[in-house]
């Protein structure tokens, strides 16, 4: 008879399965073993490590070193695992998992993402992690919005709200109401609920009962909150609201934050450009040529790509000029070198 812990490793290795039901995947269980707060703990260290080489460098960095470490250390231990440490376990497993997602996203690679995402959603029902749940499903909704289907991902935002009501901080829970501002916005539909639910997501943050650091999952920030509001205003077709937020977002992210800067900045120098201001647009990208150098993240190539793309009419300009050769460098990985 397989066991629901055979199902969810036999997933980490082989994640095309991931899609399918756990009764339906076929892997004999290793004999149980003994595993404590120790493996626990190291899992745990490894996830921040990755993650802060992820906020650094971007996930196209790294990212097979993740899903090496998911299936060499940690699917091991998830088929030994047994005791009072095993829920602790298959929790920290989820955010494994679900940071391999999170670099595959950020690399281009959606269909790996979301079995990834999948997966960590089974390895925090297995531990009985209703916050982990809702921090993979709320990721599932932000890709499906990227990926032009924001109704399903209002679905998956709605989802990830649901689960993140038990034993939830109200920080990560106005992490998930951000986000379902987001997706609804995305849809075209009520605009003013969409507004509403910002106000709520603003709310939660005054009164948050976490650090932004004390837990994995609770580091929502006011930055992050103000790149949500530039987003669902985007949406809503209000480009001057969605700078603003998008301005304040990028000036407050901290040192280590390279990709989300990178990031968030190129899609502030996309609205500038929809603005009809290319000089503007480029003069946000210069500024932030230090993280361009280093960070290796296919969706920034995108966006990089498509603001190129834009202000080619105005490339005479000398702002334009310069940052177009900035563009052009990351773009190819050679940004160090562009000037």
């Amino acid at each position: 008879m397989l066991d629901r812990r055979t199902a969810v490793t036999a997933g980490l290795y082989s994640l095309a399965a991931a899609a399918v039901r756990p009764a339906q995947l076929a892997t004999r269980a290793g004999p149980p073993g003994r595993v404590g707060a120790g493996d626990v703990a190291r899992v745990r260290a490894m996830a921040q490590f990755f993650g802060d080489v992820d906020d650094l460098y971007g996930g196209g960095h790294a990212r097979s070193a993740v899903a090496a470490y998911l299936v060499d250390d940690i699917v091991p231990l998830l088929r030994a695992a047994s005791g009072p440490a095993r829920p602790d376990l298959f929790s920290a497993a989820a955010e494994v998992a679900y940071l391999a997602g999170w670099m595959a996203a950020d690399d281009l690679q959606p269909g790996l993402a979301q079995r990834y995402y999948i997966q960590s959603v089974r390895l925090a029902d297995e531990a009985g992690n209703p916050l982990m749940r809702a921090t993979a499903l709320r990721s599932l909704a932000s890709q499906a919005v990227d990926l032009g289907h924001p109704t399903h991902g209002l679905a998956l935002a709605d989802a990830a709200a649901a689960a993140a009501r038990e034993r939830t901080p109200i920080r990560t829970r106005a992490w998930m109401t951000g986000m379902q501002a987001e997706a609804l916005a995305a849809t075209g539909h009520d605009p003013r609920r969409a507004l509403r639910l910002l106000a709520a997501t603003d709310s939660d943050l005054e009164r948050a009962d976490s650090p932004p650091a004390s837990q994995w999952t609770g580091n929502y920030r006011r930055e992050g909150f103000e790149h949500q509001v530039g987003l669902t205003l985007l949406s809503l077709g209000d480009l001057p609201g969605a700078e603003e937020h998008l301005c304040a977002s990028v000036a407050a992210r901290r040192p280590p934050e390279r990709r989300t800067r990178a990031l968030v900045g190129s899609r502030l120098a996309m609205v500038q450009l929809r603005q009809q201001r290319p000089e503007s647009a480029a003069a946000t990208l210069l500024a932030l040529a230090d993280d361009l150098a280093v960070v290796r993240s296919a969706r920034l190539r995108r966006t990089l790509g498509q603001i190129r793309d834009g202000w080619r009419p105005a490339r005479a300009d000398p702002t334009v000029e310069k940052a177009d050769r900035l563009l052009r460098s990351a773009q190819a990985g050679t940004a160090g070198t562009w000037a």
